[in-house]
């Protein structure tokens, strides 16, 4: 390898580096001016004189924030502040078929939890007509039985669908990345296999539970719903 092609590979990473260290700096700058969704950044040419470095670098370092969804260009404003989408990246790369075993084992603990979780938005926002399009999905389901512990059609159908009574916008755009990977690792050899599934509370059985019982009583009769889950995890 010649001079020349060593000194533009180290002149790469020098500027890598600067570009990472003034993208680093611009989020700390733009936190201290307490700037809000809406509001203009300074210019390029600003935020040069005030990092002490070029345009150039300054440049590319606010195309990594417009990526990362924290800035965008309005006309007559130039760069502004905006709210990023959390998810947006993240589902890119929520591709079970690349994650690590230890990562997707992890998203599957995330599910449980999050699912135990929710009894008191649900108790909180839960409208007679959600109950009745609940009753509507469960009718359609099979009886549980211990030679049954998952289906993904009828996951995607119930559990969706108390996301969506929750009100909770973030944690709905969540369980749209998770239910794929949820039923990748069910069927992937990750977990211990049950040679005998334990009863559990149904569908339907919750549905009674969010009809005519509190949270707490949700509470358990979701842990219980996902039982044969935990018991994979742990046993």
């Amino acid at each position: 390898m010649n001079v020349e092609v060593i000194n533009e590979a180290f002149k790469t990473i020098e500027n890598t580096s600067l570009v990472d260290r003034v993208e680093s700096n611009l989020v700390q700058l733009l936190q201290q001016q307490k700037l809000k969704i809406g509001d203009s950044i300074p210019t390029e040419l600003e935020l040069a004189d005030k990092l002490g470095v070029s345009r150039t670098v300054i440049r590319e370092a606010l195309l990594r924030l417009r990526m990362m969804g924290l800035i965008e260009s309005k006309k007559k404003k130039g760069a502004v502040i905006t709210s990023p989408d959390l998810f947006g990246n993240m589902s890119k790369s929520m591709n079970p078929h690349i994650l690590a075993p230890e990562t997707l084992r992890e998203v599957f603990e995330i599910r449980l939890v999050l699912e135990i979780g929710m009894a008191d938005l649900l108790f909180h926002r839960i409208t007679k007509e959600d109950i009745k399009a609940l009753h509507e999905i469960v009718d359609d389901e099979p009886p549980a039985t211990q030679y049954h512990l998952f289906n993904i059609e009828h996951e995607i159908a119930f559990h969706g669908k108390l996301y969506e009574i929750t009100g909770n916008e973030t944690m709905k755009k969540f369980q749209k990345m998770l239910l794929p990977v949820f039923d990748y690792v069910h069927n992937s050899g990750l977990l211990k296999k049950q040679p005998l599934l334990k009863m559990f509370v149904s569908h339907k059985e919750l549905v009674d539970i969010l009809e005519n019982g509190d949270p707490e009583k949700f509470r358990n009769g979701m842990r219980n719903h996902l039982e044969n889950h935990f018991a994979r995890l742990f046993e």
